[in-house]
């Protein structure tokens, strides 16, 4: 913003009378001010036409397919499916891994239980809704929304 106000003046409250932002009797010692301070009626008229300008600027909205994120190419999908078929299958080798290092670890039943019953109930939840999802994901209506 500009300097400050050479009476001292909040010029910040210019910005809020602009907006019409400000309460009844913080918009009327703006407008007073405004009368004797010729700064701040410079501001005012500033702020007034960056507005104006910002307001009537046109962009280009850009085309639907400048928003589609999907692989263009062949290679690409190959690339994109594949790293998701290692990923998924890194993941499964882990998780297992740390469930039978888990399991041959744990002192006694009530640790396995904890352990297992947890990941097992949180498992048959994600389960359900795959198995759930699957069939509809076909006839989803929403499918092919793209923004």
């Amino acid at each position: 913003m500009r300097e400050r106000c050479p009476s001292g003046f909040d010029v910040t409250l210019v910005s809020g009378y602009l907006d019409h932002e400000l309460t009844q009797a913080r918009e009327q010692q703006v407008r007073v001010h405004l009368e004797d301070c010729a700064h701040c009626r410079a501001l005012l008229e500033e702020l007034t036409s960056i507005r104006e300008a910002t307001m009537s600027t046109r962009f280009r909205e850009p085309l639907d397919s400048q928003w589609d994120e999907r692989p263009r190419g062949g290679v690409s999908l190959g690339a994109r499916g594949l790293g998701w078929l290692l990923v998924i299958v890194w993941l499964i080798v882990v998780s297992g891994f740390g469930l039978w290092h888990a399991w041959v670890e744990s002192e006694g039943l009530f640790e396995r239980l904890i352990i297992f019953g947890g990941l097992s109930g949180a498992a048959l939840l994600f389960l359900s809704v795959l198995l759930d999802r699957i069939p509809s994901a076909r006839s989803d209506r929403y499918r092919g929304v793209q923004k």
